[in-house]
């Protein structure tokens, strides 16, 4: 968000990635707005964006213009602040960007967890239907529901799905954590409008670990809600204030903003995110189609010790040029996989044998990650294997996992 009052809230989208737009006569692309969609928040004659870490900003001189809850500085309508728990310079910034890159006006958290949460409590749902998924946002789930009574339902289950009405949440995780497979958003978004329910992946709001690829380092912490534009809208049908509003509001007072250096971070690492998403994607799929062929050969070493992988383009519908997952991921299916060893033992040794891999939770760093699962799912398989992929070469990673399951 770029306007500094609730009640003025506005999305980051409506200034200036609009004004480049008209000067192109089209929509810049992904890669050039991840560098510019905050250019008009820039007040100073620096190319990077300078650190801001105040947590407090000095009112205006002139008692005849103080307002209540506001702070406009008239030379900087869009950079101007009151407290960093609504908003600051960085964190302003940040929202800017993926208020562009992600098609609706975007909150900042302190984690992904933390704008699960403050998702649950806004909408303050009376059923939510879950599948697998992470393990974390179970875990929030069950510390609301003893404060609402939040009930727990299976995504997958057609007779739990019939128990939800209107005003309930479906959530939807895609790709799927740990075993980076898809779902279908279009089913579940007609399976939404049928029981009159949110969708939150994709369609009503969206849901990021900024973590991840946004941060894309393994050097912030961080969570993102962006809401679908109509939502934004003031007033609502209802009489309600808007969800950015109503969201940035309850925001204040949950206390889970994000942290100004972590701003400074994710607006330095959404430069690069195209490039290093795609790399990423790439030597994934490159490590994933030689591991399936491995696999899949009899008398392979790699098949003595590996069971099966699990990724979005082992699916099947991966190979109908027409699919519902084709559509929904025409760029490439991810730089997660999941690998399933043969016995508990070699999965559990495996990470210290690799060179190149970190034995390490997270995912969407730069660096290459291994992890056994069962160090932080407890519920999870113990043969499992999650593998996160960097922007290392793909021959090195691939060389580094058939050493070191030769060790085994």
């Amino acid at each position: 968000m770029a306007s500094d009052t609730p009640d003025a809230a506005a999305p980051a989208t409506a200034t200036g990635p609009n004004q480049l737009a008209a000067a192109f006569g089209r929509e810049l692309s992904l890669a050039s707005r991840s560098v510019h969609a905050d250019d008009y928040i820039n007040n100073h004659r620096a190319v990077a964006p300078p650190m801001h870490v105040s947590t407090t900003f000095r009112y205006s001189r002139d008692p005849e213009i103080l307002k209540q809850w506001s702070n406009i500085d008239p030379n900087a309508p869009h950079d101007s602040h009151i407290y960093s728990r609504d908003s600051a310079p960085n964190t302003t910034r940040l929202e800017s960007v993926l208020s562009s890159l992600l098609g609706g006006p975007t909150l900042t958290y302190s984690s992904g967890l933390a704008a699960f949460h403050a998702m649950l409590v806004f909408l303050n749902p009376k059923r939510i239907a879950i599948g697998g998924g992470y393990h974390g946002c179970h875990g929030v789930i069950e510390l609301v529901s003893k404060l609402t009574g939040l009930r727990q339902l299976e995504l997958e289950s057609d007779a739990d799905l019939a128990q939800l009405q209107p005003g309930d949440i479906l959530h939807v995780e895609t790709p799927l954590n740990p075993t980076g497979e898809a779902r279908d958003l279009a089913y579940y978004r007609r399976r939404a409008d049928e029981l009159g329910c949110y969708l939150t992946y994709g369609v009503d709001v969206i849901l990021h670990s900024g973590t991840k690829y946004f941060g894309g380092h393994s050097d912030l912490l961080s969570g993102t809600l962006t809401i679908r534009p109509d939502h934004a809208v003031t007033p609502q049908p209802d009489g309600k204030p808007n969800w950015v509003d109503g969201l940035r509001i309850e925001r204040l007072f949950l206390g889970s903003v994000m942290g100004s250096l972590e701003g400074w971070l994710g607006v330095r690492s959404l430069r690069t995110l195209e490039l290093r998403v795609v790399r990423q994607s790439e030597s994934a799929q490159r490590l994933v189609d030689w591991l399936a062929a491995e696999i899949n050969t009899p008398g392979s070493e790699v098949g003595g010790l590996v069971a099966k992988i699990q990724h979005a383009s082992q699916q099947p519908e991966a190979q109908d040029a027409g699919s519902w997952l084709r559509k929904q991921m025409p760029n490439g299916y991810g730089p997660v996989f999941s690998l399933w060893l043969r016995s508990e033992d070699h999965a559990r040794r495996l990470p210290s044998k690799l060179h190149l891999f970190h034995h390490a939770t997270s995912l969407g760093g730069v660096e290459s990650l291994i992890e056994w699962r069962a160090m932080s799912d407890l519920k999870v398989d113990k043969r499992l294997l999650r593998v996160s992929i960097g922007v290392e070469g793909w021959e090195d990673l691939r060389d580094d996992l058939l050493q070191g399951l030769r060790a085994l």
